[in-house]
């Protein structure tokens, strides 16, 4: 706890304090204010004074009260017992909360984020007299059923192990390891370590992005794929499902670790996360979600300047599990309300606005968050990701505002959300025209080697056909499709199986919420098989009502219900029906 006064309140702006500093402040120096202690950080200095933006509602402090220093800045402790926690933006347990102080959260409360009463069960794998360095690891710790915790010498310390504690169950809090370092001083390591949260932590190289992030969503996987370690941007105006599609690839993908932070979103949506991803059953461990995830809950109405700093609690949470050799997933919902939060703190330091309001260094900020993502080879010779994929609320949809534009720099994947197909019930209402992904060219080995050798061709075919149909959407609308020779119709027949059968999933049914790659492509096989041999069949004289006719088109359109993940060789008989079906319909015209 901080113990050394630095200066005194002068000056209340909000959840802004300026005080006279007695001593040299650092910058981003993690502060307590008043007698309450309420937690805050040093975001300017001018001479004798500084400015601390703090994390609690800071009502009731007045000019005079003391400001106490610590001497390091905003950090997080990582150890075993972060995974199924909700905490906050600054990392206090909400639970723990919740139990020693009711539904609110009291002022000032100090509770470690991480219990210390606990003991877990440790394995050493290094021994005494083995030289290690940042990242090694010296044990590991069955956290969960599904996540085994490296404890792993922190950053920037290295050395001789000089003691490690043998096989036993232990506390967070307790010495697991000594190392002497070349000048012959001892380091002390617990089973946990803090880390500055606005420090990205090292690793040795970026690798290159190869290995797709399976989601089981067929529009992402197909058209708009993004592979471990890259980002994406999710801009869709309110009642768009943003929140919708990032809890289908949170319970979906073939991430180890998953990070869900609810930024300044409202009370009810940040609750329905709270109550929904505890029942989450994973589908492929058939345990809980909750044994892989972690929690970050800053929801609109808690302090502005949490919800600034939640985004880099949870960077952190990953870059540490991405050092174990896991691969991990962001989900920030939404990154426009902590750019809200910069631009009110902005504003209260009374710094010059930009484009709507919004500081300068709005950009900075999104680089620095985006540019943590990567696939890296970490110091200890594992290999790990983390992905992140951002929400954004655009005012009024618009994709033009500040933070989507500012964010299209910095991530390569785009989904955006389309108002109309949210209104059309079509989920996930990801928009084929406006959407794009410029990782094909990496993850495409990936898929043509595993799964098939067609993959690059069969989503290009299906992509132009998709162009063709918008332009042709436009006649439509004009003269109606009865002007439309059959040859063209059938761009329009194919487009609307494609969307309906493909691109439109029921999160709520249980064969059609996920779908594995294999059976994606085989589905697409079908869909583009049935637009060939139907334009094959206008050319030798049939019409566009009697392929409509067709018996075996009521099956395609049910075969993403009736055939499970399991069940790909009845997708290989539906292709076979297909063609057998036009030829029969050829026969009649030869």
């Amino acid at each position: 706890m901080a113990d050394k006064t630095v200066g005194k309140v002068k000056r209340i702006v909000g959840p802004l304090i300026q005080f006279e500093s007695l001593r040299s402040t650092q910058m981003m120096e993690l502060v307590y204010v008043g007698e309450q202690r309420l937690v805050g950080e040093v975001v300017r200095i001018d001479e004798n004074a500084a400015d601390v933006q703090v994390y609690e509602d800071t009502t009731s402090i007045k000019p005079g009260d003391p400001v106490y220093g610590i001497g390091m800045p905003l950090s997080v402790e990582l150890g075993p017992g972060l995974l199924g926690t909700i905490y906050d933006g600054i990392q206090r347990p909400l639970e723990e909360i919740k139990n020693e102080c009711g539904a609110f959260i009291k002022r000032g409360i100090h509770l470690n984020a991480l219990k210390r009463t606990k003991k877990w069960s440790f394995k050493p794998v290094a021994r005494k007299g083995d030289e290690v360095g940042s990242g090694s690891i010296l044990g590991e710790i069955q956290e969960t059923s599904l996540v085994a915790h490296k404890i792993m010498v922190p950053p920037n310390i290295s050395g001789t192990i000089a003691e490690i504690v043998p096989e036993g169950e232990y506390t967070v809090d307790a010495i697991a390891a000594k190392i002497k370092s070349a000048d012959g001083s001892v380091k002390e390591l617990e089973f946990f370590h803090r880390w500055p949260v606005r420090i990205g932590r090292p690793f040795n190289n970026k690798k290159e992005l190869s290995l797709p992030l399976i989601t089981g969503q067929r529009v992402i996987d197909t058209l708009f794929p993004i592979p471990k370690g890259g980002t994406v941007a999710v801009p869709g105006g309110f009642g768009t499902g943003k929140t919708m599609v990032q809890q289908a690839i949170a319970k979906w993908c073939d991430a180890d670790i998953i990070i869900f932070i609810g930024c300044g979103e409202r009370g009810n949506e940040i609750t329905d996360v709270l109550k929904e991803f505890p029942k989450i059953i994973d589908p492929r461990k058939n345990k809980p979600l909750m044994e892989r995830t972690i929690i970050i809950a800053n929801t609109s109405n808690m302090p502005v300047a949490a919800r600034e700093a939640s985004i880099y609690t949870g960077i952190t949470f990953a870059e540490y599990y991405r050092d174990m050799g896991y691969n991990v997933a962001i989900m920030a919902d939404s990154t426009s309300r902590w750019a809200e939060a910069l631009r009110e703190l902005s504003g209260r330091l009374e710094e010059m606005p930009a484009d709507e309001g919004f500081p300068a260094y709005l950009p900075t900020r999104l680089a620095n968050f985006y540019e943590r993502a990567g696939f890296v080879e970490n110091a200890n010779g594992t290999s790990g990701s983390v992905t992140i994929i951002g929400s954004i609320s655009p005012p009024g949809g618009d994709f033009s505002e500040p933070v989507t534009q500012h964010t299209k720099r910095f991530v390569r994947a785009f989904w955006a959300l389309d108002r109309q197909l949210a209104n059309a019930r079509h989920y996930p209402s990801i928009s084929w025209i406006n959407s794009y992904s410029e990782y094909i060219d990496e993850i495409t080995i990936w898929w043509e080697t595993n799964i098939d050798p067609e993959w690059t061709k069969l989503r290009t075919e299906i992509m132009d056909l998709l162009q063709q149909e918008n332009k042709l959407q436009q006649v439509v609308k004009l003269v109606g499709p009865d002007v439309l020779p059959d040859s063209q119709r059938i761009i329009l027949e194919t487009c609307t199986i494609f969307k309906n059968v493909f691109l439109q999933q029921n999160a709520f049914d249980k064969i059609d919420m996920f779908s594995v790659a294999a059976k994606q492509v085989k589905m697409l096989h079908i869909i583009l098989s049935f637009h060939t041999n139907a334009l094959k069949a206008i050319k030798k004289g049939a019409t566009l009502v009697k392929i409509k006719k067709l018996p075996i088109i009521h099956e395609i359109a049910k075969m993403k219900f009736n055939i499970s993940n399991e069940e790909l060789d009845k997708l290989d008989k539906l292709q076979l029906a297909l063609e057998n079906s036009f030829e029969e319909l050829d026969r009649k015209y030869v």
